[in-house]
This record gives structure tokens, sequence and C-alpha cells, in this order.
């Protein structure tokens, strides 16, 4: 568990990361992370001197098993209100089987690991708009068709990308994991789409937070990009 910036913080759950933010009105997270991790997630809450009581949101950025796996446990115990894309909706409340991942590690690891659905509670439609106070929701289609990033106004801006893209260790921001996307090039797009805003830091689901400017790797990243 670390702290991002006041009040943001990034526990890592195996190979993916899950944040919490406290605000006024409660916690929110933002995704749930691998399926069966409910309990490191009320570890990292004791942590910060908070309980599962305490979530009142689950902002959800697609619905990869990694990111959705305890969303349904962590409903039922908080209570919280979920928010996902309608895109991705069909997925998450089980009204659709999700389509089957290329590659044969994906395909093996969505046979194995199976994730309880859930009802979500309010469906974000717009390219853009503000789901909860302080965060806007920006629709980042490519790694999913429903994908979405969030933007906190905290600290100079504060993004949570999901897997649109990913930190390497050495600071620089490279793709999402492209393996398991539905439209890569679409995923670029999303990430100049982000590139477009202003943040001071960017937190992912898979990879190393940045600070400082962290908008400014996401320029540098859709200016090598190929015209269309």
């Amino acid at each position: 568990m670390r702290e991002i910036v006041d009040g943001v913080f990034e526990l890592g759950l195996g190979f993916v990361n899950v944040h919490l933010v406290v605000t006024d009105d409660g916690v929110v997270l933002v995704d749930t992370g691998l399926p069966r991790r409910s309990k490191q997630i009320e570890r990292g809450l004791h942590e910060i001197r908070k309980q599962i009581g305490d979530v009142r949101v689950v902002l959800l950025t697609h619905y990869h098993f990694d990111h959705v796996g305890n969303v349904a446990d962590l409903r039922k115990r908080s209570g919280a209100r979920v928010f996902a894309h309608a895109a991705d909706a069909p997925v998450i409340t089980g009204a659709i089987t999700p389509p089957k991942p290329s590659g044969l590690l994906p395909r093996l690891l969505g046979r194995i690991v199976t994730v309880e659905p859930t009802k979500i509670d309010q469906l974000i439609t717009a390219e853009e708009s503000e789901p909860i106070p302080g965060f806007t929701a920006v629709h980042t289609p490519g790694h999913t068709r429903g994908h979405v990033s969030y933007l906190l106004d905290r600290a100079g801006g504060v993004l949570f990308a999901g897997d649109t893209a990913s930190g390497s260790k050495d600071g620089t921001l490279v793709s999402g994991p492209k393996q398991v996307s539905a439209d890569p090039a679409e995923q670029d797009r999303s990430v100049a789409k982000l590139a477009t805003h202003n943040f001071e830091h960017a937190v992912f689901g898979h990879g190393r937070a940045m600070s400082g400017r962290a908008v400014e790797r996401f320029r540098e990243y859709a200016s090598a990009l190929p015209n269309d």
C-alpha cells in the first residue's frame, strides 16, 4: 500500500493495482482486483483506518476479471454503488459472456478464473461525465469497448488510466496490455485523448505510478503515434 497523493492510495494485488480514494463522503474504489482478494482490500482499508462499510462507490474501468474480481462481494458487504460503462456492463452483470481473448495464457486464465456477476447501479454513457463529485469519467475504448479512465480533481489532477496505458520501471509510458485488447489502434487513440487533459499524476491497473507532469509522458507517447 502506498500513498500517491493525499488520500489516494495504491494497493498491489498480485500483478494488478487497486486504488482507494478517501473523500468527504467515504472511500471510492477504482477497480477491485483479482477474485478472492477482498480480505486484502479489507486489510488495506484498515491500514488507512477505514473499513468495508466506508466504501461508498466502486468505479470500474472495464470488465476484465483482474479488475472486477471482487466487485460483487464488496458491493454486498459495503452497500457501495457500482459504476461502469454501458458497453461493458452486460459482461459485468452476467447478461453475456465475455469475448474469448487471443493468446494461450489469457485463454487459459479465462477458463480457470470465474467472476461473480453483479448489478451495475449507474451506467456511464457519455464521452465525458461526472459520475460523482470530483471525478470525471473519460470513455477510453480500445482495451475493451467500454473502458473508462477517471480524472480526480486533486493535487493538480490524478488520472486513473486503468489498462489504457501502463507505467514502466524507467518512468516512461507504455501501452496497456494489448495482447488482450479488443482494438489496439483505438487504445492508442484513447491515450492521445487523455493527453489533451491536464494532470500531474497517473496511476495504472498494471505498472508504476507517475508523478510530476505525468501528462507530458502521455503527450510524448501520442506524438510518436503514426498519423491516420
